[in-house]
């Protein structure tokens, strides 16, 4: 388990650690190192002019040896050592450590992109960019005791080069990311600025070109600039890629893409999940209608492949403010008239846009795309439950009641996901 805080003492004035270990017991002592970022390391305006505020120190502490699955035997707190040897203490969270991977029991992610953030008090209610924010994070904060561990899939504060609303963001998040794995992707408001490397080559992280959130929220990436990871989680193994760097063939990412999928073992690991920012597989909403694409282009052109020959259960993306659920899909076709229950050989991967966290919303085209089983414009989030190796229940819920809009539910066993299908096994000869 990674935990991240902020404080105002640099290295030079306290030493940062973490107390933790099971209730009643010793506890162990951690050590966490510290970053920052300054006004330099910003790529542009705002962020490197208006927009700049110091954002102090940030801590990170690895928790390891830690027993698996542990239901909240785990508790922790933040502290500071001074030079008098006097210690600060934050005050102690509780935590489930994760399971093993591949190990069976009872697992249940959410999954969401484009949250942001928004003022309690209503004082920035006339430039409400995020609108469903608060809406959401209450529903998740009152779900708690119902889900293991959040991805939010890009586009988190929309501070846009304010660096102070990474801070307001980080404490409005607080209640979920203290006592659960919260894992993020990179989005343009993070990421994208021009000449900057970026793929995508607009001025939407109004000059944070990612410093702030590869610095506030640590991945396992070999290289947090370039943010595509892969992450397990008991029977889910996930493939969180950057939309905001070269995914096509030959690129460096396109290279780990499909290093991530061939690398699980599906034995163990049944539950293949994809996920990036913007939608490089299928949407209907309004704007890539009008581009003739339904997608980001060139991501179907050159990932659909990919998804294909590993057989990618299900793949998640952001970007496009409304929810929308695909028919399992092979070669830009429905492969499974099914609607509520898919069984038996995995043919196809289900697309699904869940950029409804809380920014403004965006409209559908009316344009009949045969392939969009379910449609909701409205804020909501996803959630999985994996109740062993050949069950999965999958749950469209709106964030402002919680109750479950849109599912289905995937039965298989392994012996269904070996099944050759198409171009989804290697090739054989008689001597095999």
């Amino acid at each position: 388990m990674t935990v991240t805080w902020t404080s105002g003492y640099n290295i030079d004035e306290a030493t940062p650690l973490v107390e933790w270990g099971w209730k009643g017991h010793v506890k162990k002592l951690s050590p966490a190192g510290t970053l920052t970022f300054t006004r330099g390391s910003m790529c542009g305006a705002p962020a490197r002019t208006v927009g700049w505020r110091d954002p102090g120190f940030i801590h990170t502490s690895f928790l390891k040896d830690l027993w698996p699955n542990t239901m909240y035997a785990y508790e922790y707190r933040m502290g500071h050592m001074l030079k008098n040897g006097s210690t600060i203490w934050s005050k102690s969270y509780a935590f489930k450590s994760s399971p093993y991977p591949g190990q069976d029991s009872l697992q249940r992610v959410i999954i969401f992109g484009d949250m942001g953030k928004a003022e309690r008090d209503g004082s920035n209610e006339y430039a409400s960019y995020q609108p469903g924010s608060l809406i959401t994070t209450d529903q998740l904060i009152k779900d708690l005791d119902n889900y293991d561990i959040v991805f939010h899939i890009g586009d988190l504060p929309y501070a846009n080069g304010f660096v102070s609303q990474w801070d307001q963001f980080t404490k409005q998040v607080e209640p979920i990311s203290s006592v659960k794995p919260y894992m993020i992707a990179s989005g343009n408001h993070e990421r994208d600025y021009p000449n900057t490397g970026s793929f995508y080559n607009t001025p939407d992280s109004g000059g944070e070109c990612g410093v702030p959130a590869e610095t506030m929220y640590y991945v396992p990436a070999e290289n947090r600039a370039k943010f595509w990871y892969s992450t397990d989680y008991g029977m889910f193994h996930f493939c969180i890629a950057d939309s905001e760097h070269d995914w096509r063939e030959g690129s460096e990412q396109y290279a780990w893409i499909e290093k991530c999928l061939a690398s699980v073992d599906r034995n163990k690991q049944p539950w293949l999940i994809f996920s990036a920012h913007r939608v490089l597989g299928y949407s209907s909403n309004e704007w890539l209608a009008n581009e003739g694409a339904f997608e980001e282009p060139m991501g179907r052109a050159h990932l659909q492949k990919l998804w294909q020959k590993y057989k990618v259960d299900i793949a998640f993306y952001g970007h496009v403010h409304n929810y929308e659920r695909s028919c399992p899909i092979y070669q830009n076709q429905c492969v499974n008239s099914e609607i509520s229950h898919y069984s038996g050989t995995v043919n196809g991967t289900i697309h699904v846009v869940v950029g409804g966290g809380g920014s403004h919303l965006s409209e559908f085209t009316k344009i009949n795309t045969f392939w969009s089983l379910y449609k909701d414009h409205d804020w909501g989030f996803v959630k999985l439950t994996a109740f062993n190796h050949s069950s999965l229940l999958f749950e469209y819920k709106k964030s402002a009641d919680g109750e479950v809009y849109d599912s289905f539910t995937i039965s298989r066993d392994y012996k269904d996901v070996l099944a050759c299908v198409h171009d989804g096994c290697e090739a054989t000869t008689l001597a095999a």
